[in-house]
């Protein structure tokens, strides 16, 4: 029998182990929001059984991808499907490598969860292992086809009071408004990403540009005509339920240039003749332009910045994107948005959610930036920091500077359905670990360490999200 032990990631020591227990009591069982993610809608939409434990566990979770990668194990081997149609591996042969190799995980945040969800979901205590590959497999089919393993039951049972999708500016949103049609749509929400149309290092960007202009019947060869595109799509994915929207980009970098040289890297685009520094204003511009929407729609912008994405071009070209092959990178936040700031930052309708993968940058910059901009709120660890020493991390390098008050609470940024009560417990257990030595020191009465605990777990990502 494998035991998630009750007291997992709260302080070992007394009395800050009983104060932290006592304050993640009070919190365990609060309504999830997860306001930021990548689930499928179709899953909700359709609420099917899922097909195996294979295609709900392993493909499509990049982390785990990536760790079996790194150690020489093969997609093909994972079961990861080819662009070209090629055979790849059965489910449960699959799983069983995935099993063989479980020990990879040992003392990762992707172990962490996975435990969780096979004991939390199916009541599976026995560990993942090479022996035990084939029963775990065959348990965790066996209920799948139970109606409480149903996509909208899980939502249910995580107590799940809001989950947010996320899809690009040219997505024709069908599952939502199937969702919408369901009544559904205050609880499953999409986010607008609009990379597609606004990343002009994009291979397809010229056509996307093409197709959006077909949606929203706007000349995007202009500059105006462009921004009145987005405008027009960003009401579309209001009415199925976006409060929010969605920006991944290389760098921090923004810029306010005037008219012509807006238009000038417009056309540039267009031609596909811009310069790498071209490509980054043309984003960066980008940037500022949707943050001038923001303010004036409402919709919470969020940035996601400091990652190189799909590094690996032989399983980019073999599979796509979005498979493991993406590295952080040193980011500056202080003169990347200061001309997003200078323009737009002081502006009431604009709420701004920073992520980073530059822990760097947390004390140095985002704290002293969320510190002092009304518009601006630093997001949770996120990615390769969605973990129990990221989080511990973040909140040490954050908390003095911009206190908890500027702190978008917790998403869990996640293409894996039942990681999400893994990943917001964790959350939870950190925080009363954060909170339980303030407390311990005599930093932090228990009132206000237990009213912060329930702002931090549950209603602080309500607030910035607008919920």
């Amino acid at each position: 029998m494998y035991e998630l032990h009750p007291d997992r990631l709260l302080p070992a020591w007394q009395p800050a182990l009983a104060i932290a227990r006592e304050i993640y009591e009070s919190i365990a069982d609060l309504p999830i929001v997860s306001p930021h993610g990548h689930t499928d809608p179709a899953w909700f939409a359709q609420n099917r059984p899922f097909d195996n434990a294979t295609a709900l566990l392993l493909t499509p979770d990049h982390y785990l991808l990536r760790m079996l990668a790194s150690r020489g194990v093969s997609y093909d081997d994972l079961g990861v499907p080819r662009k070209d149609g090629a055979p790849v591996a059965d489910p449960r042969s699959a799983w069983r490598t995935f099993a063989a190799h479980y020990h990879l995980f040992d003392g990762t945040p992707s172990r962490l969860w996975l435990d969780h969800s096979l004991q939390w979901a199916f009541g599976i205590d026995e560990e993942l292992g090479p022996g035990s590959a084939d029963a775990i497999y065959d348990a965790i089919n066996a209920k799948l086809g139970e109606p409480d393993l149903r996509p909208l039951a899980l939502l249910d049972r995580a107590k799940v009071e809001a989950i947010a999708t996320t899809e690009f500016a040219l997505d024709p949103l069908d599952h939502h408004r199937t969702l919408k049609e369901a009544g559904l749509l205050g609880r499953v929400r999409t986010t607008y990403r609009p990379d597609d149309v606004s990343d002009p290092d994009n291979p397809d960007f010229a056509d996307n540009l093409t197709a959006l202009a077909e949606l929203t019947g706007e000349d995007v060869e202009k500059w105006s005509g462009l921004i009145e595109a987005h405008r027009k799509r960003r009401a579309s994915f209001r009415e199925m339920g976006a409060l929010a929207t969605d920006h991944g980009v290389p760098s921090a970098m923004t810029a306010d240039l005037d008219d012509g040289a807006k238009q000038k890297l417009l056309n540039g685009a267009l031609a596909g003749t811009l310069s790498p520094h071209e490509a980054e204003l043309f984003r960066g511009q980008m940037l500022t332009e949707m943050a001038g929407l923001s303010a004036e729609d409402g919709m919470v912008m969020q940035i996601h910045a400091g990652s190189k994405r799909n590094t690996d071009p032989a399983l980019m070209a073999v599979r796509g994107a979005n498979l493991g092959a993406d590295i952080p990178v040193p980011t500056n936040y202080v003169d990347g948005l200061q001309p997003l700031l200078a323009r737009h930052g002081n502006a009431p309708g604009l709420r701004l959610i920073v992520f980073t993968l530059d822990e760097t940058a947390y004390a140095r910059e985002l704290a002293p930036m969320a510190g002092y901009w009304p518009s601006l709120m630093i997001g949770p660890p996120w990615w390769f920091f969605d973990s129990s020493n990221g989080i511990r991390r973040y909140l040490d390098a954050v908390v003095e500077t911009a206190g908890f008050h500027n702190l978008a609470g917790f998403n869990d940024d996640t293409r894996a359905l039942l990681s999400i009560p893994a990943r917001h417990d964790v959350w939870r257990r950190e925080i009363s670990r954060f909170l339980a030595e303030l407390v311990a020191e005599h930093r932090l009465s228990r009132a206000s360490a237990r009213e912060l605990a329930a702002h931090l777990a549950y209603q602080a990502a309500k607030d910035a999200y607008r919920l």
